[in-house]
């Protein structure tokens, strides 16, 4: 069993209005969203249980599964805080956008949260079935300005009304949660860091030019890449996310934040050490 009988956890995240609730209310059936605590209480999330191309899943509460009107004013107070929440306590984040809609900050921002807290990521652009084809092309160009530094991640264009995608949408959730988790051996990245150094050597800084001995895996979710060498001071950002391109094509890690740490190689004869 892939998941090791886990469910995966998941935080359907995104701005007020994007249509969280409708999703949440298509994957559990309507009867299951009952009323919730307020927010501010001592239960931190809620949990519920669902299933999909016959695998269990575990939804994470966060502010949009509420539907009760009165609510709505405080609850948007408490949705930043509870959105983080629930993107910590995740496996996998599915953040959701409205095709009807310019990719604005917030959307943005929330991405970039999702990003730097190391989580796995789905985006799912939803009322995908309510806009036409040039408005279509309008939001994939938008998507693709505005979200230029998503480009490992899977989107999807789903109708959270119709339950439309979810079946494929699902299957990237799985495999993101499978890319983070995976274990990549010594031997290999060793190899593919030789291979993108042979390509391409990094750049020289004066008469020193860095040395990139060997590679290991120092943790996962998200995968952790440690190369050690010298002077991998002088490696710089762009020579950085070639390394990571190389990584990500060879072991094909979709959906999954991956991290580069470079290690120095200690030099006995350096004064400077």
């Amino acid at each position: 069993d892939t998941f090791n009988n886990k469910n995966i956890r998941i935080a359907v995240v995104g701005k007020p209005n994007v249509g969280k609730s409708t999703l949440v209310n298509s994957l559990l059936g309507e009867e299951r969203v009952v009323s919730f605590d307020m927010p501010g209480t001592t239960r931190d999330s809620i949990e519920v249980s669902f299933e999909i191309n016959k695998k269990k899943y575990t939804l994470i509460d966060t502010a949009g599964i509420r539907r009760r009107r009165k609510v709505f004013e405080i609850i948007e107070k408490f949705s930043i805080i509870k959105t983080m929440q629930s993107i910590t306590g995740a496996n996998v984040v599915l953040l959701l956008l409205d095709a009807k809609e310019k990719i604005s900050d917030q959307d943005a921002n929330i991405a970039s949260f999702i990003f730097d807290s190391g989580k796995s990521l789905v985006v799912g652009v939803n009322k995908w079935d309510s806009i036409n084809s040039e408005q279509r092309l309008e939001i994939k160009s938008n998507i693709d300005r505005k979200l230029s530094f998503l480009n490992f991640v899977d989107f999807h264009f789903i109708s959270a009304l119709k339950s439309n995608g979810f079946k494929k949408m699902f299957n990237s959730i799985d495999n993101a949660y499978i890319c983070a988790t995976r274990k990549l051996s010594t031997p290999k990245l060793t190899r593919v860091l030789h291979d993108a150094v042979e390509h391409q050597p990094p750049r020289r800084k004066g008469s020193i030019r860095p040395k990139l001995r060997y590679a290991h895996q120092g943790g996962q979710n998200p995968p952790i890449i440690v190369i050690h060498g010298n002077s991998l001071n002088f490696i710089d950002l762009s020579y950085k996310k070639y390394l990571e391109k190389r990584f990500r094509e060879t072991f094909s890690l979709i959906g999954t934040p991956l991290k580069i740490v470079f290690r120095k190689t200690k030099n006995p004869f350096d004064k400077k050490e």
